[in-house]
């Protein structure tokens, strides 16, 4: 018997754990049960919530500092509840947003080193949500846009650069488990505590569908993929775990839907959409498997499973401009286990060349905003800003956001991080004013000029110089005449001054010693 064997260039990716000194140890992992991932990754940075006393808090660490970590490591613990997401802008590899228990969505500028004090003060809190907020999400193309949404069943669309909520969507009948941004962010996907799956404009709130996405009662999630489909995974009646493949023409009828196992963590979905391979990490588990979307038949192809040892408490994917080219890195996971190690896993395609591999490498995601705030408000849409990723060190910048269009309202996160965090509320929304600074035009002085100041310089130089020894001898002649003239009478002392030829009689007591 024949069989024709798929040809694909992902189909012997391995996994391969790091060394424990090239991970992270002694990280107080929080305790909450929210379904979270605990943990964010950029190309600069690692976040992890962790547990604090007091409030809630996470850390932030510059990606070389590896190792374990001091008991006394600073944490950045500016809310009143415990955080329970995190997300790193995607624009700009220094701001990341979090949603708390407090109520209050904060976003936090760091430092190019990283924190070296404890960080209280954020830039800009979002003050609208009635109960905690459990999940926030930064817009893939437009600067400035956060979505968050709280258990009191709402969901936010806000313009981070002013602290202003832009879009209200009051559509959820129960708790958002997830959201997702498609490829351009024309459209916001949803998946809820009702069992449901929502397609939702988002910038006028209004559901374009909704069907049933997974029948059990248990956390789903739904991610958006490049070309238009929707993956999501959730639990069936028997509350055995599944996945399942959709198109949004035919939302009630998934293309795929595969039953897996029968624990009971819920299944985070990780998307990579330059290799179209997904990565399943489940919450408890100790294995990622990870499959590849393709327009063949079963649609989903399962290619392997990563094994470790200990259970993952939460899980971060690098985005692929902070994957390694030169060993062909395709992905890498930052994975959070319960006994404070966050562990680091490379996901590598085995090529002998060490030359660029043009074929795994296609133009991905850059951090350049495509589109501003206002702008995507008004109803532009744009994709997102591409970039190559060979020779990816200083890679040519495209014009940032402060160099497009100028901006209508002024822009918070373009302060220091040094500044008073402003507040906006619902009933009382501010907007802070910057004051303007006017920069004069530069313009070039003659020579003369510059001569004749220069000369004027000099002249003032000599004539300081000297009216200085004009007073040293002055001064040398009146202590010379002070001493002539000093004349002991018993209990005082008579002065005489020569040049203004009068006597001054002050009474002075004298000790014996003198």
């Amino acid at each position: 018997m024949s069989f024709k064997v798929r040809s694909s260039k992902f189909r012997h990716v391995y996994g391969t754990a790091l060394k424990r000194e090239y991970c992270y140890d002694n990280i107080r992992v929080s305790k909450s049960s929210w379904d979270s991932t605990f943990c964010t990754v950029n190309p600069k940075f690692l976040a992890c919530i962790v547990e604090s006393a007091g409030g809630g808090a996470f850390i932030v660490l510059p990606l070389s500092k590896t190792g374990r970590l001091p008991a006394d490591q600073p944490v950045v613990g500016g809310h009143k509840g415990p955080v329970l997401d995190i997300a790193w802008c995607p624009h700009n590899d220094n701001v990341i947003a979090s949603g708390s228990e407090d109520c209050v969505v904060k976003v936090w500028q760091i430092p190019d080193g990283g924190i070296s004090r404890t960080l209280t003060e954020s830039v800009v809190d979002l003050i609208y949500h009635q109960r905690r907020v459990g999940l926030v999400l930064w817009h893939p193309t437009a600067r400035n846009i956060l979505l968050s949404a709280g258990s009191d069943n709402q969901v936010v669309i806000w313009n981070v650069g002013v602290g202003e909520p832009l879009i209200h969507i009051d559509c959820h009948p129960d708790i958002v488990f997830s959201a997702s941004w498609n490829f351009d962010g024309s459209q916001l996907l949803t998946t809820c505590k009702d069992k449901k799956l929502r397609l939702i404009n988002p910038r006028s709130g209004e559901v374009e569908q909704e069907v049933i996405c997974h029948e059990g009662s248990k956390a789903s999630r739904g991610i958006f993929l490049k070309g238009g489909l929707i993956f999501t995974t959730g639990f069936s009646k028997l509350s055995e775990r599944q996945y399942s493949l959709r198109s949004p023409e035919k939302l009630d009828d998934p293309i795929v839907m595969v039953e897996l196992d029968t624990s009971n963590g819920v299944m985070f979905p990780l998307y990579d959409p330059d290799t179209s391979m997904i990565y399943l990490c489940g919450k408890g588990d100790s294995v990622i498997r990870y499959f590849e979307i393709t327009g063949e038949h079963p649609f989903v192809h399962y290619i392997n499973t990563f094994q470790t040892p200990d259970p993952q408490r939460g899980i971060g994917m690098m985005p692929k401009r902070g994957c390694d080219v030169s060993i062909c890195e395709i992905s890498k996971f930052y994975r959070l286990n319960n006994s404070g190690l966050c562990q680091v896993i490379s996901m590598t395609v085995p090529r002998k060349s060490e030359l660029f591999q043009e074929d795994l490498y296609p133009d991905t995601i850059g951090d350049i905003p495509s589109i501003d705030a206002e702008d995507w408000f008004n109803g532009q849409d744009a994709e997102p800003i591409l970039i190559s990723l060979k020779d990816y060190h200083q890679p040519t910048r495209l014009p940032t956001a402060s160099e497009m269009k100028v901006a209508k309202k002024p822009n918070i996160l373009d302060k220091p991080s040094t500044n008073k965090s402003t507040k906006s509320s619902p009933n009382n929304l501010t907007t802070p004013v910057a004051k303007p600074q006017f920069i004069q035009p530069q313009q070039s002085i003659p020579d003369d000029i510059v001569k004749e100041f220069k000369e004027e310089i000099r002249k003032l130089k000599a004539m300081i110089v000297k009216h200085e020894n004009r007073i040293r001898t002055l001064e040398a002649r009146a202590a010379e005449d002070v001493t002539d003239s000093v004349k002991d009478n018993g209990d005082s002392l008579i002065i005489t001054n020569n040049d203004q030829n009068d006597v001054d009689t002050k009474d002075v007591d004298i000790n014996d010693d003198d």
